[in-house]
């Protein structure tokens, strides 16, 4: 059984599952934002062993799924988790989340399933400066970068760095989302507020986007013109107008890619590099849990097709572990 870990407005997971169907691979929506409001969670360890029962009674169907029988798990997009309306002091509300976080994390900790992925390799994946430092490792060029709620040590990078220089947060939330941001002369009057909460200050660097979407050994490249879109820094905020384009990716930045995710521990991520007018790759910044649908759309490349394949696989294999990858597949269409 695969069990995916979001909801079912999210349009990802409607298109995985389609596949899933396809395939005749069982699988179940396990949609923490309905917990523990009409979620019933039970783990019982006795002589027989453990066993874990999530049922579901939302609006959306009843669903119930023995966990112990969940052999893959998606960790798509989990959200945030929903208390009784019953509860209503701050501090019973406080209570209330820090018990059913716990109870879920730790029916996460019980699974013997394999993570697509795991979640807490999910979150130190998604660690900025600890991507940078395992990418440059790796032998992958980065940009010159500094972060910093220090605003001198931040007015001492932008005087040093010859070119222009672009900012961005290190996480964001729909409510509190930031595009990367070139900083302008003046942005250079607001420095001392970055030592309310650190920034990301990196060489802009020159050139086309290119997007990786790593599915096991899979590797999806898409060139993204980003130049040609309605903004040039950051291909988010303009997609319907950013000319995108399967891509063949060097087999040296392909490989290094790999033991980048080799090292994370991740089975899925979303890389962003930038292609330079001189042909150089640059990692910008892997996302463990990155949108490919809009690739997918423009492409053609089977990403959901391929995610699908790999929750089965893993599901037959039981138990299959960490990630390993010996030989890597570009696919360009």
């Amino acid at each position: 059984m695969i069990g995916i870990v979001s909801h079912a407005d999210d349009l990802h997971t409607t298109e995985v599952v389609r596949h899933l169907d396809a395939l005749s691979a069982p699988h179940v929506l396990l949609d923490t934002g309905h917990a523990p409001r009409s979620v019933s969670l039970t783990s019982t360890q006795d002589a027989a062993g453990w066993r874990a029962d999530w049922v579901d009674t939302s609006d959306e169907g009843v669903s119930a799924v023995d966990a112990t029988q969940l052999r893959a798990v998606w960790w798509r997009r989990p959200q945030p988790f929903a208390l009784h309306d019953d509860v209503r002091s701050p501090q019973d509300r406080g209570f209330a989340h820090g018990e059913i976080a716990a109870a879920v994390s730790g029916l996460w900790s019980c699974l013997g399933a394999t993570w697509v992925n795991d979640p807490d390799r999910d979150e130190a994946g998604s660690r900025k400066m600890w991507q940078l430092q395992v990418a440059a490792r790796l032998g992958l060029r980065v940009p010159r970068t500094c972060m910093t709620n220090d605003p001198v040590r931040a007015r001492e990078f932008l005087r040093r760095e010859p070119g222009h220089v672009i900012f961005k947060p290190f996480s964001g939330t729909p409510a509190t989302w930031r595009e990367t941001r070139p900083v302008r002369e003046a942005d250079l009057d607001l420095l001392e507020s970055v030592r309310y909460a650190p920034v990301i200050f990196q060489e802009a660097v020159a050139g086309s986007d290119v997007r990786v979407t790593i599915v096991g050994t899979q590797l999806f490249a898409a060139e993204l013109r980003t130049e040609e879109s309605g903004y040039a820094y950051d291909f988010r905020v303009d997609t319907h107008h950013c000319p995108t384009t399967a891509h063949d990716l060097p087999e040296h930045v392909a490989a290094a890619l790999l033991r980048l995710m080799d090292v994370l521990g991740l089975w899925y991520g979303a890389v962003d590099l930038r292609r330079t007018p001189e042909g150089d790759y640059v990692f910008l910044e892997i996302n463990p849990a990155g949108q490919w649908l809009f690739v997918e759309y423009a492409t053609g490349q089977p990403i959901a097709a391929a995610l699908a394949g790999l929750l089965a696989r893993l599901d037959r294999e039981d138990g299959v572990g960490a990630p390993r990858r010996r030989a890597w597949r570009s696919s360009t269409g």
